[in-house]
């Protein structure tokens, strides 16, 4: 029995196996518009969710692993859940998730690709959802597969795959407690659903920040009035809705203000954003798609990463209330809400903050205005654990066989709550935590794409992390 993975043969069946039939059904995957619950409350009525679980089972079985056993289970009022089971020759368990769940269509998209329309360009595949997270089950099985065509030892392998990543995961800890016995204690936990700073290497995400979201609404009026009558007696809601915000940011910095929202960062981030600074230069902010002229924050490239990663950040994503320009008449109007996305430092509490905010944009209302703020999340981020020697190792050696380039440590800036729920329940585990998500990829927004080719790469780092984490294990 090997103990060491044949690279090329692992690339060149990696290879076969997405050109072949990984490729094609991602393609047939995009064109299900598989929302988030919280973006289709009817997803279940819809039949979308089902068809993007029945087209993944569906690949899993045609690509077996030695003994595999797969179930779909469906808790009463819940998203479905793959399990998939993987019996290994050492005794240990490894955890691997993904999810299925896509976000909304967003505007934006070039002419001739859509959020459901599958494009290939190159080689990247346009559409809502391949790279956010739907290769993550066939990644998942064909690095595994990697391991058993070599006849190579790995340790009990469980793969995760929930419906409901996209709308906070409310339904993961109800299935994680049910399968308790089931899943066991893994000492290594590998997530798929996370970003990458270049395509040129493989990285690996060492903190993610919480959030709040919620809809502040802002009532002065029972009902519109003609702003010429009304302006000068009567505040605009859209003003005290600035008002409201000016309690929390400071609009000409983007400074929040509540000291209660910020942690103190750690001295090894800090080290590790120099170093994400060093490898990429300006392409910490370069690839974002800003009009010409347009300037980002006036900070350092260290310093821009961790802004983006362990500082508080707040984004406006929605609004309502207003009309379309081409519909807004010179009116006073009853009421605006604005759907307010608070980033949070990886350990600060989602649910103090979630308190925190709500008390400061409720209390003491300007002009005795009704306002209101429905906060539906409040999810903490995470901090990754100390790397243990011997995965350090084995991320490096991966990223260097397959990507000829070292690996690196990096925070993101998203959200994958159910990583500190994990990281409570397995305090003894590592983490691996990666993905596809580089450059451009624009995971959420329009033109979102799957880079083929670090998928690949990617699956194979997979195989190589899991194979060093059996021979530790032996």
């Amino acid at each position: 029995m090997s103990t060491t993975i044949d690279a090329a043969a692992a690339r060149a069946q990696v290879e076969k196996v997405f050109d072949d039939s990984i490729v094609p059904a991602l393609i047939e995957y995009i064109k299900i518009p598989n929302k988030s619950p919280d973006f289709d409350p009817d997803w279940e009525a819809n039949g979308h969710m089902k068809a993007a679980m029945d087209l993944i089972v569906a690949w899993c079985k045609d690509h077996p692993l030695k003994d595999m056993k797969l179930e779909v289970l469906q808790l009463p009022g819940r998203t479905p859940l793959l399990f998939i089971d993987i019996p290994g020759e050492v005794d240990d368990t490894v955890m691997i998730y993904g999810h299925m769940d896509k976000q909304p269509e967003m505007t934006g998209w070039d002419e001739g690709k859509g959020p459901w329309i599958p494009v290939m360009e190159g080689e990247r595949l346009y559409g809502r959802g391949g790279a956010d997270d739907g290769y993550s089950t066939f990644a998942s099985l064909t690095a595994l597969s990697i391991l058993q065509e070599q006849g190579i030892p790995h340790a009990r392998c469980v793969v995760i795959i929930e419906g409901c990543e996209e709308s906070g995961s409310p339904d993961l800890p109800h299935y994680i407690d049910h399968l308790a016995d089931r899943i066991g204690t893994p000492s290594l936990v590998v997530c798929l659903d996370s970003g990458a700073g270049n395509y040129d290497q493989m990285w690996c995400t060492t903190s993610l920040r919480g959030m709040v979201v919620g809809n502040l609404s802002v009532e002065h009026l029972r009902e519109g009035v003609h702003s010429g009558d009304a302006s000068g007696i009567i505040p605009s809601s859209f003003r005290i809705l600035r008002i409201l915000l000016d309690r929390l940011e400071n609009s000409e910095t983007g400074e929040i203000l509540p000291k209660e929202l910020y942690g103190e960062i750690p001295e090894q981030r800090k080290a590790q954003a120099a170093k994400v600074a060093e490898v990429l230069g300006d392409k910490v902010w370069d690839h974002f798609p800003m009009h010409e002229g347009a300037r980002t924050v006036a900070l350092s490239n260290a310093e821009l990463v961790l802004e983006r990663t362990w500082k508080p950040q707040l984004a406006i994503t929605g609004a309502s209330g207003l009309p379309e320009v081409g519909s807004a008449g010179n009116v006073m109007r009853p009421i605006t809400t604005a759907r307010v996305s608070l980033r949070l430092p990886p350990e600060v509490s989602g649910e103090k903050a979630k308190e925190a905010v709500t008390k400061l944009l409720t209390e003491n209302p300007p002009y005795g205005a009704k306002v209101t703020f429905d906060c539906e999340e409040g999810n903490d981020g995470w901090n990754a654990p100390p790397v243990a020697a011997w995965l350090e190792t084995a991320l490096n050696e991966a990223s260097n066989t397959y990507f000829g380039a070292d690996s690196v440590y990096m925070g993101e800036g998203g959200t994958i709550p159910f990583m500190g729920m994990l990281g409570e329940k397995f305090p003894e585990a590592q983490f691996m935590i990666t993905g596809v998500l580089g450059p451009e990829s624009n995971a959420h927004g329009p033109n979102e794409f799957l880079d083929i080719p670090t998928a690949k790469k990617l699956s194979c780092c997979v195989a190589e992390t899991i194979r060093q984490h059996a021979i530790r294990k032996r």
